[in-house]
C-alpha cells in the first residue's frame, strides 16, 4: 500500500476533480490530502509553500512514498522549509502554465509566476501534463524564458525537462457516460425521419460551457450568434458556467439581445441536472481562447453533442479537423462566419458518426496508466 501526499495549492474545479478522482479510483492507497482554496491568485502561488511548511510542518515531515503536487505548489521553497520532502519521490501535475494565457490589460504580468513553474518542474522525478498542446506550450515558453536570463544560464533544462514529462488527461467519471433519465426541455430529433430529407423540424440547440471571463471567448461567442441571426438560422441556447460580478458585457448582450433563444442562462450547480442540459443539447460549442484540456467540451460530447471547436489549443487532439473552424482570421466577425458554417454543415449532414466516442479520456481506460505511473515512481 503506497502511503501518498497530494498537495493541491490553487484547488480550482478541475484540479478538486482530478483529485477526487485519483483518490475514488485508488482508495487501496493511504492518501494526506492538502488544499488552500482557488483565491488570490499571486499570493497562493508564492505563499502556500510558507503556509504549509510552517503550520502543517509535522504532518508533512511524517515518513510518506509518494508526493504528488499540482504545479501551483511552490515545490523548490517548500522542499528547503521541509527538507525531508526532498527525499520521496515527486510528481508534478500540470492543469496548466502560466505561459500559455492570452495577453490582457487585467492579466498578472509578473515572471514569478513563471519561474515558479520552472522551479516546481525541476524539482520532480515525474511531470505530467492534461494535454500535448499544455506540455508543448510549458516546454516552448521555458526556451524563451531562459532566452531572457541576461547571464549564467544552465544548459540542458528544457531537455531534462522534456524527458521526464508526460501526458495524463484529468479523465472523466464513469457518470459522465451514463444517459441521464429525462432530457430537460425533452428534445425531438434533430433531423427528419427517414425519407423526408431537408430541413431541420426544430431549432437547433447549441451549448455553450466555459467561464464567464474574457479568455474564454465572449466576444466570438456573441459574433456567432448574431452570425446565425442574419443567416436565419433557427436556433436556442443553453449558456452554463459559472457567472462573477465583473463578467464581460457581452454576457448581458446575449441575455437582452437573444432572450428569445435562451432556455438556459447561467451556472447550473446541480450535477444532475447540468447533465440533462447536455443531453438536451444537439452541438457543443466553444469559443475559447484559453484552454488546456476542455472537461466541460468533453463532457457534453459524451452525453451526446456534436463538437465545433476552434482550430487551436488542445482541441486538434480531442476532435479531427472536420469538427475544428478556422480562427486565422484577426476580426472576429470572420470568425465567426467560420464557425457558424461549420455548425450548418454539420447539422445539415445527418449521420450516427457526428457523434464522438471520447470513452478513451474515461477514467475506465486511462486508470491503468495513471497506476503503472504512480506505483513505477516508487
Amino acid at each position: 500500500m503506497l502511503n501518498v501526499l497530494l498537495l493541491s495549492a490553487y484547488d480550482a474545479d478541475s484540479h478538486n476533480r482530478w483529485h477526487q478522482g485519483l483518490r475514488a479510483q485508488f482508495p487501496q492507497y493511504q492518501w494526506t490530502l492538502l488544499t488552500l482554496p482557488p483565491r488570490y491568485f499571486s499570493w497562493r502561488v508564492r505563499g502556500n509553500s510558507l503556509f504549509w511548511g510552517l503550520e502543517q510542518r509535522a504532518l508533512l515531515e511524517r515518513p510518506y512514498d509518494l508526493l504528488v503536487t499540482t504545479s501551483m505548489t511552490d515545490l523548490s521553497a517548500l522542499r528547503g522549509l521541509v527538507p525531508g520532502l526532498a527525499s520521496v519521490p515527486t510528481l508534478v501535475y500540470f492543469h496548466e502554465n502560466q505561459f500559455a494565457y492570452p495577453s490582457s490589460a487585467s492579466a498578472h504580468q509578473s515572471v514569478e509566476p513563471q519561474m515558479l513553474n520552472v522551479y516546481t518542474a525541476l524539482c520532480a522525478d515525474a511531470i505530467v501534463f492534461n494535454t500535448d498542446f499544455n506540455r508543448q506550450s510549458f516546454l516552448a515558453g521555458t526556451q524563451e524564458l531562459l532566452k531572457r536570463l541576461p547571464d549564467y544560464v544552465p544548459k540542458g533544462v528544457v531537455e531534462q525537462l522534456a524527458a521526464r514529462s508526460s501526458v495524463l488527461p484529468v479523465p472523466l467519471e464513469d457518470a459522465c457516460f451514463e444517459l441521464p433519465e429525462v432530457g430537460l426541455q425533452d428534445q425531438q430529433a434533430l433531423w427528419p425521419a427517414a425519407g423526408n430529407a431537408g430541413s431541420i423540424r426544430r431549432p437547433l440547440r447549441l451549448l455553450w460551457a466555459a467561464r464567464w471571463e474574457y479568455d474564454k471567448g465572449p466576444q466570438l461567442l456573441l459574433a456567432i450568434l448574431k452570425e446565425l441571426e442574419r443567416r436565419g438560422v433557427a436556433f436556442q441556447l443553453c449558456l452554463l458556467g459559472q457567472g462573477f460580478r465583473q463578467s464581460p458585457a457581452e454576457f448581458d448582450e446575449i441575455q437582452q439581445s437573444f432572450s428569445g433563444q435562451l432556455v438556459q442562462f447561467g451556472h447550473e450547480p446541480d450535477v444532475k441536472r447540468y447533465r440533462q442540459w447536455l443531453a438536451s443539447a444537439d452541438v457543443v460549442l466553444s469559443t475559447a481562447l484559453h484552454e488546456f484540456q476542455g472537461l466541460a467540451v468533453l463532457e457534453a460530447m459524451a452525453a451526446g453533442c456534436i463538437p465545433v471547436l476552434p482550430n487551436r489549443l488542445s482541441y486538434p487532439e480531442i476532435v479531427s479537423d472536420r469538427f475544428l473552424y478556422d480562427v486565422s482570421a484577426d476580426n472576429v466577425v470572420d470568425q465567426a462566419c467560420r464557425a457558424v458554417e461549420r455548425i450548418v454543415a454539420l447539422t445539415e449532414e445527418p449521420g450516427a458518426d457526428l457523434k464522438q466516442d471520447v470513452r478513451g479520456w474515461g477514467w475506465q481506460e486511462q486508470k491503468e496508466r495513471y497506476r503503472q505511473l504512480l506505483e513505477g515512481l516508487v
